[in-house]
């Protein structure tokens, strides 16, 4: 019986989020998801249940309201590189959900690399 693409998504979210689970060493997450519109990354500290730090290409400061690409990915990913440096965060593990790392993901994570974080 053919599963559903929702369905395909979630069960490699899942995969991917216990792989990461088992070797996260008590560093934060760095969450991403991405729908057709927008683009949102969040670090996440686990232990505690509290997010550290979010940036979003919804936020006016970005100047990127109502685009969704690669730069636009890029530039969330540079304002997560810096308030991870202002909420004391170097280390942390990249969970990219259920999305391919490839495209608006991969430029969001080598942006957040640029800008500091070590993943």
């Amino acid at each position: 019986m053919a599963n559903s693409k929702r369905d395909l998504f979630l069960k490699r979210r899942l995969r991917v989020r216990n792989k990461l689970r088992k070797t996260n060493d008590g560093r934060v997450r760095l969450s991403v998801h991405r729908s057709n519109r927008n683009i949102s990354v969040q670090l996440i500290d686990d232990v505690k249940g509290v997010t550290l730090a979010s940036a979003s290409s919804l936020e006016k400061d970005l100047g990127v309201i109502g685009k969704n690409n690669v730069e636009v990915a890029t530039k969330v990913g540079e304002a997560i590189a810096e308030r991870a440096k202002k909420a004391g965060v170097e280390n942390c593990y990249f969970d990219r959900g259920g999305f391919l790392f490839h495209g608006k993901v991969k430029a969001l994570a080598d942006a957040a690399r640029e800008g500091g974080l070590k993943f």
